[in-house]
């Protein structure tokens, strides 16, 4: 018998997950994410006409919606459970439109965590088409649209073919550009440091204290005149110990994740890119095989959002996790406060069940699915817990008139770090306590170290830190970080060097040409204010039309403008050491799609051109060619050998040159991490030692 209930999601793995909660009365079938889009052709939107957006059904996705249209029409009712947020509210949309649904029915279906509960309970609670959050993706579309088709095309004939403009990736792009030109521009400051190694004599211990001043008051150590001074005059100086201040300092756990703060602390621990850091989150999110009685279930909740809220069940599960695991004491339940433009519909990012503790599902999950659930849980189990608490000693010691000062901590009770560590708590919890000190009492000096040092330029960007910027100043939301900066550096603006995003040559024209010409696109403060628009339009206070008819006339002026100032600029392709063995020109460094590679200059006469090789300088062990730094289809690196597929060498970890396996003489290999280590390729060799350790 055919199944009476049709239900539509985004992707087959939740699709999957899902029809096992709902039985045999269940058709449930996957849309692939959108099936009607605007045309990737053209612009797709009739500017004369009010910006009616022309859609269209996407090219290759006509057979789906043929075979949804076939099972709609065989089931008495058809429910639309396409992700939680505008832009899953607008495939519903769509898909109620060519489905011939009618959008104000209860065909709508949304769950924040897929598990068995919280699907068969969103099943009893269908509702219409939410039209405020359809209207708010379809302003951005269009307003992205009409930014995007039009500019792009004046950088293709001004400067370069393939380049685009967009509203937050000309922004993010700009930032970089800016950071690198704060960067270059710096002045380093000189300045010195004084610190004295003491003994205290009642303990027999040793503690640094770093100078402060003259006379309580602080001052500045400029130059190494004026340091040599101080030395100078702390000769034959008394180390007296002025002052002691004993206290307690609390550290609150932070909230659980949103989607930036996600990607923050993945790129920080992990340096997973955003976009990977939201792939693994996707599969979290829409199910796994844990086998046994609980089959596949969703680990964690909807990944994309702003929201700090967890539901009060949520809560009470974890209040009795966490009581049972650690006592009363370490539990302190809290609510976290949202942010006001946030879209508090959702849940924080959070494990569906703290009862699934990570390392109980180690050996069903790959190791970046692992880490980052790990990740995901203690965060959220830390929030939940109690403060750590800190004693603090704080010492003020004279030495002849010049003042020093010294500070020291020690854990007294861990709280909520038992389970998580913020990155930029591990170097502060390795800080000890100073001795038992008393006024007036004497130290012993036994050394005096100066060290020179200089003000440092602003960083560059990471993922990390640029996804915080963005967030900070209201520019984008939760599902634009990441493919903003796949984009920005896909298209050749901003190359990746280790963690940091550089911006090229390219780059600094193009945000130039968008500075100079469409100053309000790259402006901060217009960016984050069209983003509060779409939040009116997603509440229901403004009609989106009206956003794009406030906004496109100017934007029109400066586009006639552009056309007319912007002059044809050359930008040089960057030459290579590679001679082209068809013509003897060196070779250009190009882009594309799929990355970097090398490129005969004389296109079209000679179309020749090459992957870039990376070599590591090591030789092969197998057949004495070099090993060279290669990446798989999905963008791993790995280190395979020249003469591959003949040899048939790979390796995950770098190859370490200059050094051979101390008892076997073969290759060895270095794997970095928490768990780094130098180890003897050879696998009938055991040997290995930690990645710090010499020879």
């Amino acid at each position: 018998m055919a199944a009476k209930k049709l239900l539509i999601v985004e992707s087959p793995a939740k699709a999957g997950t899902i029809k096992k909660y709902l039985g045999k009365d269940y058709n449930v079938l996957a849309s692939m994410g959108h099936i009607i889009d605007l045309p990737k052709s053209q612009m797709g939107v009739d500017l004369e006409n009010d910006f009616t957006p022309k859609y269209i059904t996407i090219r290759g996705k006509g057979q789906l919606l043929s075979q949804l249209k076939k099972e709609a029409k065989k089931a008495d009712v058809v429910y639309l459970a396409t992700d939680p947020d505008r832009e899953g509210e607008a495939i519903s949309w769509h898909l109620a439109n060519a489905l011939n649904i009618d959008p104000q029915s209860a065909c709508r279906v949304t769950f924040n965590e897929i598990t068995k509960t919280a699907v068969k309970n969103a099943m009893k609670h269908p509702r219409k088409i939410d039209m405020d959050l359809v209207d708010a993706q379809q302003a951005r579309r269009v307003l992205d649209r009409i930014v995007g088709y039009t500019i792009s095309p004046i950088l293709w004939e001004k400067v370069k073919r393939g380049l685009s403009a967009g509203r937050v990736q000309s922004v993010a792009t700009k930032l970089i550009c800016d950071r690198e030109e704060e960067i270059e521009n710096f002045t380093p400051q000189e300045y010195w440091s004084l610190e004295a190694l003491l003994n205290d004599p009642a303990s027999k211990k040793d503690f640094t204290a770093r100078y402060y001043g003259e006379n309580g008051k602080e001052t500045k150590l400029n130059n190494a005149a004026e340091t040599k001074s101080v030395s100078d005059d702390l000769k034959n100086a008394k180390f007296i110990v002025e002052n002691v201040k004993k206290g307690q300092q609390k550290r609150n756990p932070q909230p659980p994740f949103t989607t930036s703060t996600l990607q923050q602390d993945a790129s920080r621990k992990y340096n997973f890119q955003a976009a990977k850091t939201m792939q693994i989150a996707q599969t979290l999110y829409e199910g796994v095989n844990l086998g046994g009685k609980i089959g596949s279930i969703g680990l964690i909740t909807y990944m994309r959002t702003d929201s700090l809220r967890i539901s009060d069940d949520a809560q009470k599960e974890a209040v009795e996790y966490l009581t049972n695991e650690y006592g009363k004491e370490y539990v302190n339940p809290k609510q976290y406060r949202t942010k006001k433009s946030a879209q508090d519909a959702h849940e924080a990012i959070r494990p569906t069940s703290i009862n699934i503790k990570p390392i109980d599902i180690k050996d069903k999950l790959t190791n970046d699915q692992y880490r980052l659930y790990k990740l995901i849980w203690e965060r959220f189990a830390a929030s939940q817990m109690a403060s750590a608490v800190y004693d603090t000693m704080q010492v003020t010691i004279d030495a002849g008139g010049h003042t020093f000062k010294a500070s020291g901590s020690n854990v007294k009770f861990k709280g909520y770090m038992t389970v998580y560590v913020e990155s930029g708590e591990e170097k502060e919890k390795k800080e000890k306590m100073l001795p038992p000190l008393e006024e007036k009492s004497e130290l012993k000096f036994k050394n005096l170290e100066e060290k020179q040092h200089f003000t440092q330029p602003p960083a560059r960007y990471s993922d990390a830190t640029l996804i915080r910027e963005l967030e900070e100043n209201g520019i984008g939301r939760p599902s634009t970080y990441a493919p903003t900066i796949s984009t920005i550096v896909s298209r050749g603006y901003v190359a990746r060097s280790k963690r940091q995003l550089v911006p090229t040559e390219l780059g600094f024209v193009t945000s130039e040409i968008m500075k100079n010409n469409f100053s309000d696109i790259v402006d901060v403060e217009f960016t984050a204010g069209m983003e509060e628009e779409l939040d009116s339009v997603e509440e229901g206070n403004i009609q989106w039309k009206k956003v794009l008819n406030e906004f496109y006339p100017s934007f029109r002026d400066s586009l006639e403008k552009a056309q007319k100032n912007i002059e044809k600029i050359k930008i040089k392709d960057e030459e290579s050491d590679v001679v082209c063995e068809k013509c003897g020109r060196k070779m250009v460094y190009k882009l594309s799609k799929f990355g970097k590679f090398l490129a005969c200059p004389g296109y079209p006469e000679c179309k020749n051109t090459k992957a870039i090789r990376e070599g590591t300088g090591v030789k092969c062990p197998k057949c004495d060619g070099e090993i060279l730094v290669k990446k798989s289809r999905r963008g791993k690196v790995y280190y395979g050998c020249e003469h591959s597929p003949k040899c048939d060498f790979m390796a995950w970890y770098m190859p370490v040159k200059d050094e051979v396996c101390p008892v076997c003489g073969g290759l060895l290999l270095k794997k970095t991490g928490r768990a780094g280590k130098i180890y003897c390729y050879n696998e009938d060799c055991k040997y290995e030692r930690k990645a710090g350790d010499k020879q």
